[in-house]
């Protein structure tokens, strides 16, 4: 058999017949003829491959990595503002101020109110923040401090009954429950209608915190945080505590409530977003550059949006009060409550209505107790706000002085 060699093949040193660059640069060599220092060298420093790493010729593949430069002291100094996790504690603080107000601070007076507006024995309408006080006072001295805050528990309660009912819903049905910046008709529609929905659904759940907000403090026992969840399935299965017969069924209720609800979502949807339009126009967006500027920057980014909602509650509130009390008293109807007297604030009153429906009582509290009598309690809303108002200007000050001295 004859050999498929080349003539010139020895092994290692074999570079190709056509490659004369090879041929002309290294000698044939073979384990057999080769020096062992040879053979080291040779197989330990392979030649450079063009393309590899090295990009010049005479280049040589370097055997270690050279250390990297020690960074200079400049460059290990923090570039992040140093006011930055302060502004954020800052914006979380008057957030929760705000929240604390408007659902603990802000309690007493929603008792009060919702106290005066079934009354419908007053003769003093507390129309003034003054005589709204002075009541409030008396009742406090003669039934203890907590009075005013009962039922502040079954208040969260139907918050929380409301968010997961429209979150429920919202995932099982085509309902948006945001509007995008692009909306149309119908989504303004469904969007409505889920809130509709959601009123329907938290209203047994609502005229339990109600009854339990108003209920004298006098005779009624302690009641629980889950007493409101009780009372309200009670309600829709007919069960519970007996009711007398001029008790109002729950699809009377439906349609006071449910335009209470919407209208007090879509008065107040509407202004906040006026009022932040109108804020940002008038102070827009600017660059810090120095101290006074960076906190006036940031108060611009936090205020704004606590202002229009504030703003949009105290509309929807004012303008939807009349509706209110109507709606309360439609609740409260043959739930045998006992409330406190607004008068004087040392007495008890029983509450025995006997409206037919939403027309007769708007017929009723206008023929007996006037145009006034829709605004029963109405100097506790100034109160309220007031109150509102004055935690959130103190927040800021307080907020602007922690900046300017970080």
């Amino acid at each position: 058999m004859t050999s498929r060699r080349p003539d010139n093949f020895d092994g290692l040193g074999y570079r190709g017949r056509e490659d004369p660059a090879y041929i002309g640069g290294y000698s044939g060599r073979s384990f057999n003829n080769s020096s062992s220092v040879d053979l080291q060298n040779w197989v330990t420093t392979p030649p450079d491959i063009p393309g590899s790493r090295n990009l010049h010729f005479g280049e040589r593949t370097p055997q270690f990595e050279a250390a990297p430069a020690a960074p200079c002291a400049e460059d290990t100094l923090p570039t992040a503002p140093p006011s930055e996790q302060l502004n954020r504690f800052a914006g979380f603080g008057i957030g929760l101020a705000s929240l604390f107000t408007e659902n603990v601070l802000a309690h007493p007076c929603i008792v009060f109110r919702r106290q005066c507006q079934v009354n419908y024995h007053a003769r003093c309408y507390h129309l003034s923040p003054l005589t709204a006080v002075s009541v409030m006072y008396n009742v406090t001295k003669s039934q203890g401090p907590k009075v005013l805050w009962k039922g502040m528990g079954s208040t969260f309660v139907v918050q929380g009954v409301t968010l997961g009912t429209e979150g429920i819903i919202s995932e099982c049905t085509p309902l948006p429950r945001e509007l995008s910046h692009k909306w149309n008709p119908k989504q303004v529609i469904g969007h409505l209608v889920l809130k509709g929905l959601t009123c329907v659904v938290a209203m047994p759940f609502y005229s339990a915190s109600l009854i339990e907000t108003v209920q004298s403090e006098i005779i009624r026992d302690n009641p629980g945080i889950l007493d409101c969840v009780k009372e309200g399935v009670g309600r829709v299965m007919g069960m519970g505590i007996p009711h007398s017969k001029r008790l109002l069924p729950l699809w009377g209720l439906m349609l006071p409530t449910v335009l209470h609800g919407v209208l007090h979502y879509v008065v107040s949807s509407t202004v906040q977003r006026l009022v932040l339009f109108l804020l940002r126009r008038r102070s827009p967006a600017k660059q810090p550059v120095d101290g006074s500027e960076t906190v006036q920057t940031m108060l611009d980014a936090y205020f704004p949006e606590l202002m229009a909602s504030f703003v949009a509650s105290l509309c929807a509130d004012v303008l939807l009060y009349p509706l209110e009390t109507v709606m309360h008293r439609l609740h409260i109807q043959g739930t045998r409550t006992i409330i406190d007297n607004t008068d004087l604030g040392f007495e008890v009153l029983p509450i025995n209505t006997q409206y037919e429906g939403i027309r007769d009582c708007v017929n009723v509290i206008r023929r007996e107790e006037g145009a006034l009598g829709f605004y029963k309690g109405f100097g506790s809303i100034v109160v309220q706000y007031s109150l509102h108002a004055a935690v959130l200007q103190i927040t800021k000050v307080i907020y602007s002085t922690l900046l300017q001295n970080a």
